[in-house]
């Protein structure tokens, strides 16, 4: 295992994740006093193991079809456009 890369997406993925949609759902599942927060627990995983899943399948299967390096400049470039739209929204 390549733990350089390891920490490199953890860490992506972590600051990503904070704050963003799913962890304000997912606490807002927690602070009902009648749910087990096991199960909010490992509903939100599996969720995020799921969804990490896709994610390295669509990019593996994306990546045979188109340069990475193109895919890098298309991500980015969606990416900025979020930002954009998100600062024009505000």
């Amino acid at each position: 295992m390549d733990l350089q890369l390891f920490f490199s997406v953890f860490s992506t993925v972590f600051i990503a994740e904070l704050g963003d949609k799913t962890q304000i759902a997912t606490l807002l599942f927690a602070s009902d006093r009648h749910v087990s927060r096991l199960t909010v627990f490992a509903a939100a995983s599996c969720a995020l193991v799921l969804s990490s899943a896709i994610g390295v399948l669509a990019g593996s299967t994306i990546s045979g079809l188109i340069n990475p390096r193109l895919l890098n400049y298309i991500a980015g470039a969606g990416f900025v456009a979020i930002g954009l739209w998100t600062i024009c929204r505000a």
